[in-house]
């Protein structure tokens, strides 16, 4: 495939009837024609995120998790769906002590695998929010597996890696292959294995997913494979309704999923930043994009410290949210030089993957996210069943006593997060939006958030600006900085003490793949962008 270079440009969609943002045209054309037919945003959300499992397995499908923002627009109230799944009931740190794993668990290796949340996510989010049978809003999904779909370029690409890496190792991965091989760009894949597991889901809801032939399957690859996830495991799955986080960043509300998600994060580097005169600073100058590192530096000292499933070690949200906290880490920023090894604060007491996003007619927006996590997770499919299983539970901690470490029954640190964003006075949608892509994620949200409101761009644009990425789990600090960055930036960061290097072609999918919708609310004009790096657009419907 040749280099991906940015080489022309791409202007904002305007519209009003209803629109959908996502990384696959044709995952969009299934949303509109589910918003078409009168469904309301979650049903087109749900009607995407069945065709990107189709249509880009590479990132996501029903053997991931998923995670969603609801923005009720009768109400003004924004709901949090976490949709991620738990550690099997017999997977133990004692037990991979026992087997020489305690130290580091490998990324594709069967004990990574944590119950797949995203069937009972996408069924849930429907029951609540939607208008349409479940039937009609995964059809266009079905259809495309079973009649097959021309690939897209990018998606190619790392189905091409994906075939050589943990698809050719993995039990059954060739299902989700062409004899061996990733199809090549505009070729056809059919996926009727997938197909089936639609329609059974379509019939029987989620139930039809984590009991009977579909879950023995899922066990029993995972047995075969050396894991320990069973059954019982996957009856017991439920998805959660839990409260929003949120900042007020300069008259916008910030909207994240609490913890088990790494949303906190991103809030916790705009609170950072909403101290520093961001606007006064060139966009791409070398003090700015400082400010901005170290602030998430920080929060990344805080996040890996503090994220955890809560129902185990519940992080002290309001503390770190608060502005005190946020006066207090500000002062570690030194605006000359780096620091690469910030540790997590103590706040005194106050009180990861495929993006999308979808606003429709009403005004009602949903922003979502759905991962297998390193690509097609494991690459273990359960046979016959189209998808392919993924390895979250590799970021779980393995150290004893950490909030994060691994028990039965857990939820680990989640790097999938969808953003939302709100009128801080008035309560209206500003817009959804997200950038996916493991740790990059938080990084994305504050980037493209500071480029919408402190340097006013539209969707498209803050989505084409050059981006950089903190490696927070590499040593030394690592920054990458995506080329089109100003050479003096580059040379001054150095001089800063920041350890650079420069990213291009296909590595720019480092920088993670965004989509936003932004939604007038004095005349409900829709303004949306879709990420360069990626296959997608976004696109309206009339109304």
């Amino acid at each position: 495939m040749p280099a991906m270079n940015f080489e022309s440009r791409r202007s904002p969609v305007f519209g009003r009837g209803g629109m959908a943002a996502a990384s696959q045209p044709l995952a969009v054309a299934a949303g509109l024609k589910i918003l078409a037919q009168g469904g309301s945003a979650a049903d087109a959300a749900v009607a995407i995120a069945a065709a990107l499992n189709v249509t880009e397995p590479t990132s996501t499908g029903l053997g991931g998790d998923a995670f969603a923002l609801y923005f009720d627009a009768a109400s003004k109230k924004v709901s949090v769906l976490n949709g991620s799944g738990r550690a099997p009931a017999n997977l133990t740190l004692e037990r991979l002590q026992r087997e020489g794993l305690g130290d580091a668990l490998p990324p594709y290796h069967p004990y990574t695998i944590t119950v797949p949340g995203a069937c009972a996510a996408w069924c849930d989010l429907h029951e609540r929010f939607g208008r349409l049978p479940l039937s009609q809003i995964l059809e266009p999904a079905e259809k495309l597996a079973e009649e097959g779909f021309p690939v897209a370029p990018v998606t190619a690409y790392f189905w091409q890696r994906a075939a050589q890496g943990q698809l050719a190792r993995s039990i059954n991965g060739r299902e989700l292959t062409l004899d061996g091989r990733g199809p090549m760009a505009g070729e056809l894949f059919r996926n009727p294995g997938l197909a089936r597991t639609l329609r059974v889901i379509a019939e029987g809801g989620k139930e039809a997913f984590y009991h009977g032939p579909i879950a023995s399957a899922i066990a029993t690859v995972i047995a075969e494979a050396g894991g320990c996830l069973t059954e019982a495991d996957l009856a017991a799955h439920t998805s959660t309704w839990e409260e929003p986080i949120s900042v007020d960043y300069r008259g916008l509300r910030i909207w994240e999923c609490p913890p088990n998600g790494q949303g906190l994060a991103a809030l916790l580097a705009l609170n950072l930043l909403s101290g520093f005169d961001l606007a006064a600073l060139p966009a791409l100058s070398p003090e700015r994009l400082h400010l901005e590192i170290e602030a998430m530096r920080l929060a990344f000292a805080d996040a890996f410290h503090y994220i955890a499933d809560p129902a185990f070690s519940p992080a002290p949200l309001a503390d770190l949210l608060s502005p005190n906290y946020a006066d207090i880490r500000r002062r570690l920023i030194d605006p000359r030089r780096a620091d690469l090894e910030f540790s997590h604060g103590t706040p005194p007491a106050v009180s990861d993957t495929v993006y999308f996003c979808v606003v429709d007619g009403q005004g009602n927006a949903c922003s979502f996210i759905n991962s297998n996590y390193m690509g097609f997770g494991t690459g273990i499919v359960p046979l016959g069943w189209g998808f392919s299983l993924q390895n979250r539970g590799h970021n779980f901690s393995l150290q004893p006593g950490h909030p994060n470490v691994l028990a039965p029954g857990k939820r680990p640190y989640h790097t999938i997060i969808p953003a939302l964003a709100t009128h801080a006075v008035s309560g209206d949608l500003y817009g959804p939006f997200g950038v996916m892509g493991g740790f990059m994620q938080p990084q994305g949200h504050m980037q493209v958030a500071v480029a919408l409101v402190d340097d006013g761009l539209d969707p498209q644009a803050a989505l084409d600006r050059p981006r950089f990425c903190i490696e927070p789990q590499a040593a030394g600090g690592k920054v990458a900085l995506e080329e089109g960055m100003p050479e003096a930036t580059l040379q001054r960061l150095a001089e800063m003490g920041h350890p650079i290097e420069i990213a291009g072609g296909m590595a720019r999918s480092l920088f993670g793949r965004g989509q936003i919708i932004r939604r007038d609310p004095l005349n409900g004009v829709l303004c949306g962008g879709s990420d360069p790096r990626a296959d997608g657009l976004a696109m309206v419907i009339d109304g």
